[in-house]
C-alpha cells in the first residue's frame, strides 16, 4: 500500500485579537492559504473584513478565499448564543450532509494539496 504524505491543516480563532497580530501568527506557523469558513465574511473588529482581510494577509505572502458553505447557518449561530451546543451540532451536521458544503469540502481538498492551510473563524 503506497503511503500519502498527510495535509497539515491548522484552525485559528480571531476573537481576541488584533490583525497585526492575527497575520504574524499564520507567517510563524508557514501558513500559505488562509481559508476564511464563517458564513458572513464581516466583522466590526479592523482588519477582519473579507477585503481587508484579504489584503492583510496578501501583504504576508498568504492567500485567501471565502468558503461560506462551511459556515456555521444563521440557526446554528443563534443555537451557540443561546448555549444550546446539542442544536448547534445537529444544525451545522445537517448543513455538511447538504450539496453546496459537500461541494465546498471538495474544493478545500483539492485546495490543501500541498500547502498549508489554515481554516479561520471567529472563535
Amino acid at each position: 500500500m503506497a503511503k500519502t504524505k498527510a495535509t497539515e491543516l491548522f484552525t485559528v480563532g480571531y476573537e481576541q485579537t488584533t490583525s497585526g497580530a492575527f497575520q504574524d501568527t499564520l507567517t510563524r506557523a508557514g501558513v500559505d492559504l488562509l481559508v476564511d469558513v464563517r458564513a458572513v465574511a464581516a466583522s466590526r473588529r479592523p482588519g477582519f473584513s473579507k477585503t481587508a482581510l484579504a489584503a492583510g494577509v496578501a501583504d504576508h505572502g498568504i492567500a485567501y478565499v471565502h468558503l461560506r458553505a462551511l459556515g456555521t447557518p444563521k440557526e446554528g449561530r443563534l443555537a451557540a448564543r443561546s448555549g444550546d451546543h446539542d442544536a448547534l451540532m445537529r444544525i451545522y451536521d445537517s448543513h455538511l450532509a447538504t450539496d453546496t458544503a459537500r461541494d465546498a469540502l471538495e474544493e478545500l481538498a483539492t485546495l490543501a494539496q500541498g500547502r498549508r492551510i489554515c481554516l479561520m473563524c471567529y472563535e
